[in-house]
């Protein structure tokens, strides 16, 4: 069996292949509430084929989201509609997963596609559900002071730490009684618990900054507060940025350092990205962030997903088959298809199995009559 296809085990957990839909913001909220838009896009992954389906960066706190129109569970109403697409992605034998996400100093910040114009009146205000308010941070420092979309965030204090800490540990409880396979605790991409790791934003000089032992703090106390309420049979997971791709920022070494120390609090997977803060750049391009999957799993000895255009088979299939990474996750690329795994199990080999059932005999009747008109133009 191709290892893209093979099973894989994590904890009490067995996902039925390797192929994961990384979390992707909609913007399509209203006070954090998950609707038909996230029904329809997260379910259609799950007829797909995917083995894992991991929800958007899920605010952990109302002042934790990136936009007024980001996903939310820090209260108990938001259970239900997500409870929903659980069960829908469990009904299709696909895994859920959500990413508990606090943004820090990129919270707050416009959704793209809805200008004034869009926001003009009190009326468009609240079917938009807008809000704005004053994001927090390790220290007081603009996520980038060229753009006024970011603002002069208020540092977090003993207390505000406190209450993100519980934040977490309450957003696990609900994602629990949703009925979520895995939570993620994201610690990437430029958002709280990264700023919180990279000296690009930690300025503090207690405990919380400074050293790597000290901006490591918050993001292990978080993992071991939620792997004591997240139950002992299902796996949790951890997005990193391994590398902030910066001059004097957070590197690879500290993630594989951090990684080691995730896993000896219960963390099962490291979900490998990079980047995030307005001092890094690196070009996208296939497989680029493979080597920071392939840098972690060998250094710390822990599963990785490896993430960023992957979208090719072969190449997906290679890298497992490598052993540079244990998943591949697609964001763009699953847009693009949401049924690619679906296809790349066909591309490897294999049969219709991985289809729904109330699209397998067409997916099989269209196999065969191709194949009997290339017989026939032969």
């Amino acid at each position: 069996m191709p290892k893209l296809m093979s099973p894989i085990t994590l904890r009490g957990l067995t996902l039925r292949n390797r192929t994961v839909v990384a979390p992707m913001c909609q913007y399509s909220a209203v006070d954090g509430f998950a609707n038909d838009w996230h029904m329809v896009h997260l379910g259609r992954f799950g007829i797909g084929g995917f083995g894992l389906v991991i929800v958007e960066a899920t605010g952990v706190l109302p002042e934790a989201r990136i936009s007024y129109g980001d996903l939310g569970l820090w209260k108990d109403e938001h259970i239900a509609p997500l409870a929903r697409i659980v069960d829908f992605l469990h009904g299709q034998g696909a895994a859920a997963g959500i990413q508990l996400a606090h943004a820090g100093r990129k919270a707050s910040t416009p959704v793209s596609w809805r200008g004034p114009d869009q926001l003009a009146t009190e009326e468009q205000r609240r079917q938009a559900g807008y809000e704005h308010w004053v994001p927090v941070a390790p220290s007081a420092q603009s996520h980038d002071p060229d753009n006024y979309n970011f603002q002069t965030p208020a540092a977090l204090d003993k207390e505000g730490i406190g209450r993100v800490i519980d934040g977490f540990v309450a957003a696990a409880r609900r994602a629990e009684e949703a009925g979520f396979d895995t939570v993620e605790i994201h610690a990437a991409h430029g958002y709280l618990l990264n700023q919180f790791l990279s000296p690009l934003a930690n300025h503090r000089t207690d405990e919380y900054g400074g050293s790597r032992e000290n901006r490591m703090r918050l993001v292990l106390e978080i993992a071991e507060a939620v792997r004591a309420v997240w139950p002992a049979d299902k796996p949790l997971l951890a997005r990193l940025s391994v590398s902030d791709n910066a001059e004097g920022g957070w590197s690879v070494e500290d993630s594989v350092v951090l990684a080691g120390e995730l896993k000896a609090r219960g963390v099962d997977a490291i979900d490998c990205s990079s980047g995030g803060f307005a001092q890094g750049r690196i070009i996208s391009r296939p497989g680029y962030q493979v080597p920071f999957a392939q840098a972690v799993k060998t250094g710390a000895d822990i599963p990785t997903m490896a993430v960023g255009v992957l979208g090719d088979v072969a190449s997906a299939e290679a890298i497992l088959a490598n052993g540079e990474a244990d998943f591949i996750a697609l964001a763009r690329g699953a847009l693009d298809d949401p049924n690619w795994a679906v296809h790349a199990g066909r591309e490897l080999g294999g049969d219709y199995s991985l289809w729904p059932v109330q699209t397998r005999r067409v997916a099989e009747y269209d196999r065969v009559m191709a194949q009997a008109r290339s017989i026939a133009a032969q």
